[in-house]
């Protein structure tokens, strides 16, 4: 199906195991490198940043070369989204944004509930530069890989992109009515925004995936709310959840995006949602090991949910073998050099949960 992914049936089967919490005899294991002795992309100047990032031909082309020269390995699949920035819903609505080197990022702009206004639109250059990327991509796609939705943060992190994630935190003691108008409202703007990128990748004959690169034929998103981290879980109950099970029916498949010790006071709430199918747990930066988070891992397990964890080196992996069950668990393993490793380390698996 995908020239890049010859086992593309086989991965599948075993993701559809994952979405499913289904009983398996090894965990879903991704696994990626570069190909060895591949010739490096030509580089061309770009006099700032912005140019870079909008420069849509010069990196849909650049996205080719890079799924050429990479090996998918074991469930790891051949993914790639028209990346424009973490914030473009909100950029969409009219925040002003920025281009770094590696990032993007927003000023807000909503300064007053009763005068300003914020509005996704689908007419807006930036959509139209995400639908020109997806729509590149797509060319150079056809049967190699797959083209992935982007990174859109609704919700929670819309409003605060919207409206700062400071000033968020006391609007919601103090403006608690027109928070909660606003997400309902962004929420009926976002889902047709989000059907058209989907529409468009399923007319082209794609799975859906994204940034985690697991896939679903019928759709798939990633759900999250980094913005959480900031207010207690009485807060995110009252404000958040309903949205985030929203999202998790309109999705279909869904795994919600835990990023950091922060977030964790939400986890009772989040598998309390019946149509969430998975956690992808992030330790943060300094804290990855393993081993410091398995009341984590046997929380999401136990209630039913499927997790997505990174492995670093093999003592983690090791670590995962010694604790957890092969059911509902994948290993995202970090830093492959090359396919001897990737054979090690399949071997590790299929030994450790034989």
């Amino acid at each position: 199906m995908f020239s890049h992914k010859p086992d593309y049936e086989a991965a599948q089967k075993r993701i559809d195991a994952f979405w499913n919490h289904e009983d398996t005899d090894r965990p879903l294991v991704q696994l990626a490198f570069y190909k060895e002795g591949a010739t490096p992309y030509k580089s061309k100047h770009h006099p700032t940043y912005k140019d870079y990032w909008l420069d849509i031909e010069y990196r849909a082309d650049q996205a080719n070369h890079w799924m050429e020269n990479t090996v998918y390995y074991a469930e790891a699949m051949p993914v790639f989204m028209p990346n424009l920035g973490p914030e473009i819903v909100s950029a969409w609505a009219g925040c002003p944004y920025h281009y770094g080197e590696i990032t993007t990022w927003t000023e807000p702009c909503i300064f007053d509930w009763e005068k300003d206004n914020a509005v996704i639109d689908m007419e807006h250059p930036l959509f139209k530069a995400t639908d020109k990327f997806t729509r590149l991509l797509l060319e150079h796609a056809k049967g190699k890989f797959i083209v992935g939705l982007t990174d859109f943060h609704p919700g929670g992190d819309h409003l605060a992109a919207l409206r700062d994630p400071q000033v968020l935190a006391m609007d919601m003691l103090e403006y608690p009515d027109e928070v909660k108008a606003k997400l309902a409202s962004s929420y009926k703007e976002y889902f047709p925004a989000f059907d058209y990128f989907v529409d468009l990748l399923k007319s082209a004959g794609m799975p859906i995936s994204s940034w985690i690169p697991l896939t679903d034929p019928d759709g798939m998103y990633i759900p999250s709310n980094d913005f959480s981290c900031m207010i207690s879980k009485d807060m995110f109950d009252e404000f958040f959840l309903e949205g985030l099970k929203q999202e998790c029916k309109h999705y279909g498949r869904n795994i919600y995006h835990l990023d950091g010790p922060d977030a964790i006071r939400h986890l009772d709430s989040l598998l309390s949602i019946p149509e969430l199918n998975a956690i992808q747990w992030v330790a943060g930066a300094g804290r990855e090991e393993c081993d410091r988070w398995l009341h984590v891992y046997n929380k999401v397990l136990s209630a039913g949910k499927s997790l997505l964890v990174k492995a670093n080196n093999k003592e983690d992996l090791q670590f995962l073998i010694d604790h957890l069950p092969a059911k509902g668990l994948g290993i995202d393993y970090a830093h492959v050099k090359n396919e001897a490793e990737a054979r090690d380390i399949m071997a590790m698996v299929e030994k450790g949960w034989a």
